[in-house]
């Protein structure tokens, strides 16, 4: 697969992006102001725009920008230019949430690319309440094995002196 290129808008942090670009081999990220320091000044129509018409092959912009998706104009310009661009949603104003988003999706944003036609990525992650081990983990466990949950619980339930035992403390 070959590496594609991206610009990466000001939201996310270089301190957290640049370590994790070095364990991925899908795209290239670069951030807006490397580009060319005025992009930053831009509209994000004109950024789109500004990515179009560079030397380099932009497949597109990755942004925390949601707003992006409801703007005419924006849109209008993301059809034109078949720019792809990848929006991590609801990230808010937590950049490391948003770096986590792209980095856990950006893989498939690479391999999906296509720079024939434009294209919006959401990436997305639900935050989740905790899952009760007992009715999430052990039943399931208990009823692949063809058990009762309480037996096989009875069964690897550390003893009491084990569970008063530090296995740290020698």
């Amino acid at each position: 697969m070959a590496t594609v290129l991206f610009a990466l808008d000001q939201n996310f942090p270089q301190p957290v992006i640049d370590p994790l670009v070095r364990f991925q081999a899908h795209a290239e990220l670069v951030p807006v102001r490397d580009i060319d320091p005025r992009m930053s000044e831009l509209d994000d129509w004109e950024l789109l725009l500004a990515l179009h018409h560079h030397e380099r092959p932009w497949a597109g912009l990755i942004t925390t920008d949601s707003s992006m998706l409801a703007q005419a104009r924006e849109l209008a310009t993301l059809l034109k230019t078949k720019l792809t661009l990848v929006v991590a949603m609801a990230a808010g104003h937590d950049p490391v949430r948003a770096s986590g988003l792209l980095f856990a999706h950006l893989g498939n944003v690479a391999q999906r690319a296509d720079p024939r036609r434009a294209q919006v990525f959401r990436l997305r992650a639900r935050g989740r309440p905790a899952d009760d081990p007992w009715n999430a983990c052990l039943l399931p466990l208990a009823q692949r094995q063809g058990r009762e949950a309480s037996d096989l619980y009875a069964e690897a339930c550390p003893t009491a002196d084990e569970l008063a035992r530090n296995p740290l403390s020698g």
